[in-house]
């Protein structure tokens, strides 16, 4: 008989009573070779034949059976022929689909085309709806069934459907095709594409939407029965089916760690080097590490508390504690309110806050220590802010006050005459935080109208402590550039006055000085950023601003003393030498301070000139330098901002008489005929003058007592020990801070050693370690240290040390297990934190580092010539095409080709480009046939880039890696699982859900 079709050839099996493997043999003889059985429909076929009558037709179903063991027909077409057939009244029908859905459901597979493993997917999700559809009938007939006596049938057959389900859902390979399906089915929706592909044109459409309605009408019906078991089940595989969307977002912290030096470190450092900061990079960074540790909210606001508390205790008196006090007590809770956001909703946050109070009042030595230092009940202030921002009810801040007021009792008790009457700084902070909103106000007046009125004003703000308390204030709540702009408004206002008389030439001289002082103080303390302005095309720079970029001394910034800057106009310059040199003290009327101020360093050049010369003698020296400090002290501050650039210039013989004229100018006038406030100004003077010439000084091993006028020196001047070369210095204090120590000596070692000097040296402290404890500390505190410049350590990381560690046979043994763990885990949080962050303004602490001469990343990692032409061929073809991926190992089309190309990032950005020639890298170490411990390490990378990242899409490091490497990837035992590669592909793109589609299904 000749056979016409399908049809024809089952029938006459069925006839004749084919056995299952002659059946086989016959089919292969009636059927040329060419077109696959799956385009034939051979499995809907079989199925369609075989439940024509009420009950099965048992040969035929063992035809369809030995189809599927001998891989004749492919998983995806037997499901999407089990998922049209919709009678479910036939029990016996959907019994039998049910068996054969049990040969496979727990081990699909598919190992051709891209294409072919997309329709793998999609054909589960029609699976599980259908099965959803039978689970519910089969209950609905169970209700009917206990309803008229005859419960037996019902609940086999719902018994059977749950089991099937509970097989298919268990496997995680099954749950992530179906997260790709999902997305996949979302997609094309998205483009109203539903007829694209050719075996999507052949399926029932399954959403999951109607998965999720299915879902909903099966709990309610189940809600009714009786039987828990079945309940329990049906439950079990709701929850697996509702966990396929988040499958990639769940990942479990860490609980049994108590202690997280990185968070600690990041608020350290914050909180002694950048109080000026802006509050929502804090947050971002601070979100970044919690994510990237997994560590629960309550032990993460519990080390930030922690970390505040050491630093209260820690600080050094003075300005330093008075900046520790206004960042714990105005920009944490500030930090918390917005972590608020990115968390859970108020009431979970809340109730984490509240455990952490509960965990940190059982640090009750931290607690009292912190009291002792502050002079004050530290815990009770920190509650009422928190409950003031709203991060604590009003329940929690009494119940924990209470349990507080509890343990002070037995607290060692203070000397109680010492302090009695010291107002603590915390209640000083709090009050002038009001303050600084008052003062702004009072500078936005006009100032020609009641300048007496200022002066009073300022006059009070450099009493005592006053200055340092309202700049702590300013500095937390993000204040200080508006204040720091209203004194540059000031300033300016005060530099010329025309027709006046002694005494307003007198109050402008001192509203002129006391603004320029406090600038120059305000710059030192948080850095010259505070003071510049937005650069705006024509406007006129304030004389401040013009003064301190060119000519006041700073870390890292080399002037030089010969710069046109410091040599203005002559016939001034004559002037202002003759009135020096001539005039019993400083004129004030009609005075032009900021052309005396850039005048005064051609003047002292002229003056030294005079005295090497033995022209002018020492006495007559004395005589002008009291002239300069005399009235205004701002004119000495310009003096020796100068003479801190000459003196770097000349040889040691040469020095003697700058630095001596540096002494001069320090020390106080003792004459009655001063303006109003010179104690107090000469007090900030002093400070000023001390860290100006703090470098020099070092360098040049003088020393210049400046007079202790009750303003404490800066604390954390990092200064280097003497005659020890750097490289022993940095790791020695690595070592110590390893046990406990602090850090911030790092930034000087940076700035002088310079980034690549930095890094490299510390990575190789890194894999000395050892001890897998001491690894991963190094890392964290690691962590820490490289926050100091983030993104310029992660460019010299990445771009150099890696590929140098990873491409040098000889130091390969370096990254076995522990270090080798340990940088991968160091490289993968520096590459997140980097590309989080980079896209967004670079830190007040990061800004002010003088930039060394990074190599030019764009000529370092250039790029195949070839490779755009080979992303426009590849773009210009279908996206489905099958071609792209039919061979991963073939390298020569698009080897390198990955998600962030057609995102089209930008990869003349240096972060872009080192990201993308790392994945290169990686790519080619997981291609060769060389095994090591250089591939353990790209294992461990890629690990901890699974392990901090919700999933690898746009936005995320992971779109650097070559689509090409996913396939290389599974080939590494630890990396073959189905979660690792949803993570690393970018499901977003259609290329991306082929790859993870292709890869997952060959496992």
């Amino acid at each position: 008989m000749k056979v016409v079709n399908l049809k024809q050839a089952i029938l006459q099996a069925w006839k004749e009573r084919w056995s299952d493997y002659q059946w086989a043999i016959n089919m292969k003889k009636f059927f040329p070779k060419g077109a696959t059985w799956d385009i034939l429909n051979l499995a809907d076929a079989l199925l369609e034949q075989a439940m024509i009558g009420p009950s099965p037709n048992p040969l035929i179903l063992s035809y369809l059976k030995y189809a599927i063991s001998s891989q004749m027909v492919s998983y995806s077409s037997v499901l999407t022929a089990i998922s049209k057939f919709d009678d479910f009244s036939r029990d016996l029908c959907v019994q039998a689909l049910l068996d054969i859905m049990d040969m496979f459901c727990d081990r699909l597979s598919c190992h051709g085309k891209a294409e072919e493993c997309i329709g793998l997917c999609r054909a589960l999700l029609s699976a599980l709806h259908w099965l959803l559809r039978c689970t519910a009938a089969s209950a609905e007939w169970l209700r009917e069934g206990l309803e008229a006596g005859t419960p037996a049938a019902g609940e086999k057959q719902l018994a059977m459907c749950l089991q099937r389900l509970e097989k298919t859902l268990s496997s995680t390979k099954n749950r992530a095709l179906l997260h790709i399906a999902k997305l996949e089915e979302a997609s094309l929706h998205t483009s109203q594409g539903l007829g694209q592909g050719g075996t999507r044109a052949n399926q029932p459409t399954a959403s999951w939407t109607a998965i999720e309605h299915s879902l909903l009408k099966l709990g309610e019906i189940l809600a009714n029965l009786s039987n828990p078991q079945l309940r329990s089940q049906a439950e079990q595989c709701g929850t697996l089916i509702r966990s396929i969307p988040t499958m990639l977002s769940v990942h479990a912290e860490q609980m049994h760690k108590t202690g997280f030096p990185t968070v600690h470190a990041v608020i350290l450092l914050e909180g002694t080097m950048n109080l000026t900061g802006e509050t929502q990079s804090l947050v971002e960074q601070l979100t970044m590490v919690k994510r990237m540790q997994h560590i629960p909210t309550p032990l993460f606001v519990l080390e930030i508390w922690k970390a505040c508390f050491v630093g209260l205790i820690e600080s050094p008196e003075g300005t330093e504690e008075l900046k520790w006090t206004a960042f714990t007590f105005l920009k944490i809770p500030q930090v918390l309110v917005k972590l608020k956001k990115y968390f859970h909703g108020d009431k979970d946050f809340t109730e984490d806050v509240n455990c952490a109070f509960e965990f940190l009042l059982k640090l009750t030595p931290l607690l009292d220590k912190a009291d002792q230092r502050c002079n004050c009940d530290c815990t009770n202030f920190l509650l009422q802010e928190c409950g003031k921002q709203g991060l604590l009810s009003e329940a929690s801040v009494n119940n924990l006050m209470t349990k507080r007021k509890a343990d002070r009792e037995h607290a060692p008790q203070q000397k109680s005459g010492e302090n009695a009457n010291i107002q603590p700084n915390i209640q000083l902070i709090l009050r002038a935080e009001p303050t600084v909103t008052n003062i702004l106000k009072t500078m936005d007046a006009d100032h020609s109208k009641s300048p007496e009125g200022l002066l009073g004003v300022l006059g009070h703000m450099l009493s005592g402590k006053s200055l340092d308390l309202l700049l702590a204030a300013a500095a937390a709540t993000g204040k200080l550039k508006s204040f720091a702009r209203k004194f540059i408004n000031l300033n300016e206002f005060t530099t010329y006055g025309s027709e006046e008389s002694t005494k307003p030439a007198s109050v402008r001289a001192l509203l002129f000085d006391i603004s320029f002082l406090m600038l120059c103080h305000v710059a030192q303390t948080y850095g010259s950023e505070v003071i510049l302005s937005e650069s705006r095309s024509g406007a006129e720079v304030p004389f401040f601003e013009t003064w301190m970029q060119t000519c006041m001394p700073e870390e890292g910034k080399i002037l030089n003393p010969d710069h046109p800057c410091f040599r203005p106009d002559s016939t001034k310059v004559e002037s202002l030498v003759a009135l020096l040199n001539n005039s019993s003290e400083m004129k004030l009327v009609q005075m032009k301070w900021h052309e005396a101020c850039l005048s005064i360093s051609a003047a002292i050049l002229e003056i030294l000139n005079a005295w090497e010369n033995g022209v002018l003698a020492f006495e007559s020296i004395q005589k002008i330098t009291d002239n300069i400090k005399g009235k205004v002290c701002s004119l000495a501050v310009c003096a020796v901002a100068w003479l801190v650039a000459h003196v770097r210039m000349l040889g040691l013989d040469e020095r003697e008489k700058s630095l001596q004229m540096i002494r001069q100018l320090a020390g106080p006038l003792f004459s009655e005929n001063t303006l109003q406030f010179y104690n107090e100004r000469v007090a900030i003077m002093n400070s000023i003058l001390e860290r100006m010439c703090v470098e020099v000084l070092q360098q040049t091993a003088t020393q210049i007592k400046f007079p202790s006028t009750g303003v404490d020196t800066m604390p954390y001047w990092n200064l280097l020990p003497p005659k020890r070369p750097i490289k022993e210095v940095l790791t020695d204090i690595f070592a110590k801070v390893l046990e406990k120590g602090s850090i911030h000596i790092f930034d000087t070692l940076l700035h002088m050693g310079g980034v690549y000097w930095f890094g490299n040296n510390l990575i190789k402290e890194l894999l000395k370690e050892t001890r897998k404890e001491h690894t991963l500390r190094a890392v964290e505190l690691l962590y820490s240290i490289f926050c100091l410049d983030m993104q310029q350590v992660t460019l010299v990381l990445l771009g150099h040390i890696l590929p140098g560690l990873l491409t040098d046979s000889s130091k390969w043994h370096s990254l076995m297990d522990p270090p080798g763990t340990a940088l991968a885990k160091l490289a993968v949080w520096c590459a997140l934190s980097s590309y989080s962050s980079h896209k967004g303004q670079a830190s007040t602490r990061q800004k002010k580092r003088h930039r060394e001469d990074i190599e030019d990343y764009i000529s370092l990692f250039p790029l195949d010539d070839v490779q755009p032409s080979k992303l426009m061929r590849l773009l210009s073809s279908n996206e489905d095409d099958a071609n792209v991926l039919s061979s991963p190992t073939d390298r020569s089309m698009s080897s390198s080709l990955s998600a962030s190309q057609l995102h089209t990032v930008n990869m003349r950005d240096p972060l872009n480009r080192v990201l993308a020639n790392l994945f290169l890298l990686i790519s080619s170490i997981l291609g060769s046939r060389t095994a090591g411990p250089h591939t353990q390490f790209v294992q461990w990378f890629m690990e901890e880039c699974v392990d901090c990242l919700e999933q690898g899409g746009r936005g995320s490091v992971l779109q650097f890696l070559p689509f090409t490497t996913v396939s290389e990837l599974v080939k590494v035992s630890a990396m073959s699982s189905p979660k690792v590669i949803l993570a690393i592909t970018d499901l977003s793109l259609p290329l991306g859900r082929q790859v993870a589609a292709k890869a997952i299904a060959a496992l």
